[in-house]
């Protein structure tokens, strides 16, 4: 289904939702898009969907973040960057008390490189390293049946382990 949720409002949102099962929320305003897009997808559809969520009754929340975000007002961090870690940490922080069963990733740097199936999943913090999009993607999947990880903030990187071993070993 496709929803524009910089323009959607929280009732037409919810309607998608209904009777599904759970909701991963995975977009980004994406390298490029000014400070304004950060804050109105990284942030503000981030909440909107987990609004969402709640009203149409869907429990499991998936939310993908990044690493790195507590260094969102380190001198060293590119402004517009900075802008961005700041949003992803809004929409951590307006996560957090919602009746959702949530679990949030951090993934590391996004690649497009072939899948290794091969990952470090662990609490922050993990030492920054890459993983690819499709990892992340099996990382999702498996997590989505991971009541392990509920309430857990999580990093992840490609790394050693196979994905649904990485998952199962969240304690």
């Amino acid at each position: 289904m496709l929803c524009d949720l910089e323009s959607a409002d929280l009732d037409s949102v919810a309607a998608y939702l209904n009777g599904a099962d759970a909701a991963v929320f995975a977009a980004g305003a994406g390298a490029g898009s000014g400070t304004a897009r950060k804050d109105t997808v990284d942030y503000g559809a981030a909440a909107l969907f987990a609004s969402a969520c709640v009203e149409a009754g869907v429990r499991r929340f998936l939310q993908v973040s990044t690493v790195g975000i507590e260094s969102a007002d380190s001198p060293s961090v590119d402004p517009e960057f900075a802008v961005y870690l700041k949003a992803k940490k809004l929409a951590e922080d307006d996560l957090k008390p919602r009746d959702l069963d949530w679990t949030i990733l951090r993934p590391g740097p996004l690649v497009n490189d072939a899948p290794t199936g091969l990952v470090t999943l662990a609490e922050p913090r993990l030492p920054r390293s890459s993983v690819t999009r499709a990892d992340v993607a099996a990382v999702l999947a498996e997590l989505l049946n991971a009541p392990n990880t509920i309430g857990k903030t999580l990093e992840l990187v490609n790394g050693e382990t196979p994905v649904a071993d990485a998952v199962r070993l969240i304690l």
